[in-house]
């Protein structure tokens, strides 16, 4: 499945047939061995809502929250008729997530943001960046391109990200876990583009759920931007980001976009 170009394997995992999530996300998850995709969405029983979402990064890490997976997991469910109404609730680490099915549109209501801090001054080999943090479910760095002109040169979109990325992924601050390092040029008081390098994917993907939100939310508190804000991901498709804003809390935050099942199949795995 696809939510926005960030592309997950999904499996109904309720009768616990994947013993070893990690290696099984490690082996589908290669692009060249495997299927291939950003990770790996399985759908267990829960006690508290319609079922569990369990994540897996492409290494087979076991990731955080992950939006755009939380949206295709919704899809999926209601596929497969867990859920028949266009409303449902899901479990994630703990935390129960509500959202509505609307044909390939999947709408989530997310976690509110925690952990956030702003203006901060990193050092990395020597070139001082200015970067904002913000917890969305999982941890992210956001780099406005306005707050340092001469980082993504020539030009936003085709900037190489990849190497400052992973450097700054892995960077002290944000240790022992690392973050995932959003890169991000404001548009208008409505819109933002944005680059992402995940970890556990450990490279730029096409779209990312919870990168959009902190991205969002960033600009919001710093003035630049006002819910609902339009985010258009590397893969041109758009995510909308909505949330309530009182003084200087973000609340209520909704995540929306498309949902797409690309192909479905059977893989024998050992």
């Amino acid at each position: 499945m696809t939510g926005a170009g960030n592309d997950f394997v999904v499996v109904d995992n309720r009768e616990l047939v994947i013993q070893d999530p990690e290696r099984f996300a490690k082996t589908v998850c290669d692009r060249r061995y495997g299927i291939g995709g950003d990770g790996v969405l399985l759908v267990e029983r829960s006690t508290k809502a319609d079922f569990t979402m369990k994540y897996y990064n492409a290494d087979g890490s076991c990731g955080g929250m992950c939006g755009n997976g939380g949206r295709c997991i919704a899809q999926f469910a209601k596929s497969i008729g867990i859920v028949e109404e266009n409303k449902l609730a899901f479990e994630a680490l703990g935390h129960v997530y509500s959202g509505t099915i609307d044909h390939d549109i999947v709408s989530l209501r997310m976690k509110d943001p925690s952990a956030t801090s702003l203006g901060e001054k990193i050092d990395v080999d020597g070139m001082i960046i200015t970067v904002n943090f913000v917890d969305t479910g999982s941890p992210h760095c956001v780099i406005l391109e306005q707050e340092n002109p001469s980082l993504l040169r020539p030009d936003f979109s085709t900037a190489e990200i990849f190497h400052l990325g992973r450097k700054l992924r892995y960077h002290q601050r944000y240790a022992p876990d690392g973050a995932n390092i959003n890169f991000v040029q404001l548009i208008d008081t409505t819109s933002i583009k944005i680059r992402t390098y995940e970890r556990g994917v450990e490279d730029e993907t096409l779209a990312c759920g919870t990168g959009s939100i902190a991205s969002a939310v960033v600009a919001a508190m710093l003035k630049k931007c006002a819910s609902p804000v339009k985010v258009h991901t590397r893969s041109n498709e758009i995510l909308t980001i909505s949330f309530l804003t009182r003084e200087k809390e973000i609340s209520e935050v909704t995540l929306k976009g498309t949902a797409q099942l690309v192909f479905q199949g059977s893989i024998d795995f050992k």
